[in-house]
């Protein structure tokens, strides 16, 4: 079985053994006990299917994605030397169309599409920044204490500017200037801290605890550990999907991949790929996810099942759903209660872009608005923030807002139009989706 290298290795290792190498030499030894004595593998969650194999460059560890490009990334960590490359994925035909070499060891790869960069944490403790358009190495940031800091995670925030690195020996985040392309911040954070990923929007950012078998969710605004999540063996990596409310890990030795609800921090489905993956990345507008498999020098190409359809249902009373008024196509069109009665506009859609559609209109917060009783109506869907809803613990939340679909003063008459309203479990913010 393959094992991640040692990073220092040659001239000037410092004749100690690098904490990836002891993790690598548990992980092979794990695995080559589970098999001998016929452990089977794990099964796919319904809805969730590898649909492509792709052949990378050696030892692939690290996979981004850029959806304005429709490009796929992929780090190959050595070639027995220790020189590291970038493979360029065409997306759509599935095609390695560029190799580009960056410094010793890379491990991990992020993209910013609207900045046009890369970053890539290599193990000799820095990161390359790399020119989409002209497929250069523009600059090299060192992170960490110093060059065995090991950084093996990074995460872009484009909305803040900012770029999240684990470093692995350190066990602490550096966070980066984007502009200024400077370490801001070192955030001391658990044990071997390995995979890295930010979700903007909620102002989160996971990073996968490669000796615990756990995902710590922090909080981006106060740099604390909000939750603490079981996945697999030895997870590596982990990317966020923040439209469908669904985060990725990687489970090096467990040859899975962990779906968390972003929305509840708890594991929804467990997949198997190929052998110890340890890169992930996802396309945001198709919730298709790529998974670098260094074991077998793969990546794996994961969809999601296609879009549910039925009734919303009242938790408070089950004779009542959310209709569309009037069966209306138009824009502004009233969302209500009324007496469930199978009509076209009781028919809802629940797709994996987190929104709620009816008639081709998707369910809308008037005006972006995030105060208690905005209300809700049809809208032409436009992915934005006001038209994104979560299903959690029976609720329907607007993450943005934080608020919940709400019948207001559990008034079930026929035609009262529904609104937004702080979360509070109460039955009028209940509601059984398709």
């Amino acid at each position: 079985m393959h094992a991640p290298p040692d990073h220092h290795a040659g001239a000037e290792q410092r004749g100690r053994t690098p904490a990836r190498w002891r993790a690598a030499v548990a992980v092979t030894a794990a695995a080559t006990m589970s098999l001998s004595v016929g452990a089977a593998p794990a099964s796919a969650a319904t809805g969730y299917t590898v649909t492509a194999t792709i052949p990378v460059s050696k030892n692939p560890f690290g996979v981004a994605f850029d959806p304005a490009a429709g490009t796929v990334y992929v780090v190959n960590s050595f070639d027995g030397a220790g020189n590291g490359t970038v493979s360029v994925i065409n997306a759509a035909t599935s095609t390695v169309t560029a190799t580009i070499p960056v410094s010793n060891y890379p491990f991990a790869v992020a993209a910013d599409p609207a900045a046009g960069t890369v970053y890539v944490a290599n193990g000799n403790g820095t990161v390359s920044v790399i020119n989409a358009a002209t497929r250069t190495v523009t600059a090299t940031i060192p992170v960490g204490t110093d060059r065995d800091s090991d950084p093996d995670g990074v995460a872009v925030d484009p909305a803040a500017g900012t770029v999240y690195v684990t470093n692995y020996d350190d066990d602490t985040v550096s966070v980066i200037n984007e502009a200024t392309r400077a370490v801001t911040a070192t955030i001391p954070v658990g044990q071997i801290p390995f995979g890295v990923a930010a979700d903007p929007a909620a102002g989160t950012v996971y990073v996968t605890n490669a000796y615990d078998g756990t995902v710590s969710v922090i909080n981006a605004a106060t740099s604390t550990v909000t939750a603490t999540i079981p996945v697999g063996h030895y997870p590596f990596a982990v990317t966020a999907d923040p439209a469908a409310g669904t985060v990725y890990v990687a489970d090096y030795g467990s040859n899975t991949v962990s779906v968390i609800n972003a929305a509840t921090s708890t594991v929804t489905a467990t997949i198997p790929v190929g052998t110890q993956p340890d890169g992930v990345a996802v396309n945001p507008a198709t919730h298709t996810a790529y998974v670098a498999n260094s074991g077998s020098n793969t990546v794996s190409v994961i969809s999601a099942s296609g879009p549910a359809s039925g009734p919303i249902v009242s938790g408070y009373r089950a004779n009542t759903c959310v209709a569309d008024k009037g069966d209306s196509t138009a824009n502004d069109t009233p969302v209500t209660v009324a007496t469930c009665d199978a009509s076209p506009g009781q028919d809802w859609t629940v797709t994996g872009t987190g929104t709620l559609q009816v008639n081709g209109k998707c369910l809308d917060i008037y005006r972006d608005e995030k105060t208690n009783k905005a209300p809700v109506e049809l809208y032409t869907c436009t992915g934005g923030a006001n038209q994104q809803w979560h299903a959690t613990a029976g609720t329907l939340v607007n993450p943005v807002s934080g608020k919940c679909l709400d019948d207001p003063r559990f008034n079930t008459t026929p035609g009262t139009q529904l609104e937004i309203y702080t979360c509070n479990g109460g039955a009028n913010q209940q509601w059984k989706i398709p």
